[in-house]
């Protein structure tokens, strides 16, 4: 289910498919259409997901694409051990910044707009 935690982060709690297709995918149409500066960060809660597809790492990897062109955060939170398992096979667990729950996220995702923030203000 898609939440909008704020004006610029959506926290996505994901489950298990055929809910996982869906929800990912409703997120990447999502910023796929928005406008450039209306990008938001997206935490993705995985607390529920017990095993991940081919096809749902295609989807991350997508949507880890989009986020990364417009200069927002992906974040992976509350990853089961056995689809942590499998990202870290794949080398994924290289690619995604994971967080171990969402709060934790989006704390993250705070403190960088924080540091942006103080860095454009530096700048002036």
């Amino acid at each position: 289910m898609l939440n909008d935690w704020s004006d610029d982060i959506v926290v996505v709690d994901l489950a298990d498919d055929p809910q996982l297709s869906d929800e990912l995918t409703a997120i990447i149409d999502r910023v796929a259409e928005a406008e450039t500066d209306q990008v938001p960060h997206v935490v993705l809660n995985m607390g529920l997901v017990a095993y991940i597809k081919s096809s749902n790492l295609a989807q991350l990897i997508r949507l880890r694409k989009l986020q990364h062109e417009v200069g927002r955060e992906l974040i992976l939170c509350s990853v089961d051990d056995r689809v942590w398992s499998v990202m870290m096979v794949t080398g994924l667990d290289k690619l995604f910044n994971v967080a171990p729950d969402p709060m934790t996220a989006l704390a993250s995702i705070q403190l960088g707009d924080s540091d942006s923030d103080a860095d454009a203000e530096a700048t002036r």
